[in-house]
């Protein structure tokens, strides 16, 4: 089996993570999974950035949608496979079939991501806060930890930042930093819950006349990590007036705290901004760099 329709970004990650092997052996992965899970497989989908992501047929009709993950930092495949079974369709995405060992995941096919239906933007926050709070949930599920999410990110940041080139402001890096290290240091196993780790607009795809989330990283941390996340997305608007109101909306929605959420913002907007940089996708990496550079200057 042959894949001509690799997107870029994907490449990109591959390349970046060090996971070249991964590339070489795609094809074959593909062949291995259609025979195993009996699928016929359609088109690649030319957004994703983590995954080789295509339309399949199960023998029965059934549309579904195979996707098989970068190899990257730590279990990543293990991770999302752990979410999605306790969520059991609900608010995210149902599992079909996983192989987390070869990073292999069957799901549910749904429809287009919120991010193409032209809603406005203060309807998106509200129904990514409500499918971020469906998720959440007390667990004992070995997963990573809102602390080490705090550490990995006040290493990351730096580190890439020099290997980009420093795209971005000094003192930016040194605000991320910080705020990953206030996270760290206020975790409180007693607030942990599951997040799904990675909510936002593409991530939100429609389910009959709602939305369920696909892509979970998972983690064991504070709520708010989930609504950092939304603090990092659309920077233009972030910026176009006061980042807090954000913050605080978000926090009014949910019940969260707006200090813990601005800081997760701070610190994700910045890792995002270099890890779209990393693969390719320099626009919008930009975007989330020039707003890390606004919002630091100004604190």
């Amino acid at each position: 089996m042959r894949v001509e329709d690799l997107p870029p970004a994907v490449r990109a990650k591959a390349r970046d993570a060090g996971a070249g092997a991964w590339l070489d052996n795609l094809p074959a992965l593909l062949g291995r999974f259609s025979d195993e899970w009996g699928l016929t497989l359609g088109a690649a989908h030319g957004d994703a950035t983590e995954a080789y992501v295509v339309d399949a047929l199960r023998r029965d009709g059934t549309p579904a949608v195979l996707k098989l993950v970068v190899p990257g930092r730590g279990a990543v495949a293990a991770y999302e496979i752990m979410v999605l079974r306790v969520a059991g369709g609900v608010g995210c995405a149902r599992l079909l079939e996983s192989d987390a060992s070869r990073g292999a995941l069957l799901l549910e096919r749904l429809g287009p991501s919120m991010a193409g239906l032209g809603l406005p933007q203060p309807r998106r926050l509200e129904i990514l806060c409500d499918l971020a709070a469906a998720v959440w949930r007390r667990t004992d599920l070995p997963l990573p930890t809102g602390a080490s999410k705090a550490a990995w990110l006040a290493g990351y940041i730096p580190s890439k930042w020099t290997k980009l080139g420093r795209p971005c402001a000094a003192r930016t890096v040194e605000h991320a930093v910080a705020a990953a290290r206030s996270r760290g240091r206020a975790h409180d196993p007693a607030r942990a819950v599951l997040v799904h780790g990675d909510v936002h607009q593409w991530n939100a795809l429609r389910a009959g006349d709602g939305f369920k989330l696909v892509d979970p990283d998972g983690l064991i941390a504070e709520p708010e990590y989930d609504l950092g996340v939304l603090m990092r997305e659309d920077p233009a608007e972030l910026i176009a007036g006061d980042p807090w109101d954000r913050a605080r909306l978000l926090a009014a929605r949910t019940g969260a705290d707006p200090v813990a959420i601005f800081e997760w913002g701070v610190a994700e907007r910045v890792a995002n901004g270099l890890i779209l940089t990393a693969v390719g996708l320099h626009q919008v990496g930009a975007d989330m760099l020039q707003a890390a550079d606004l919002i630091a200057r100004d604190r």
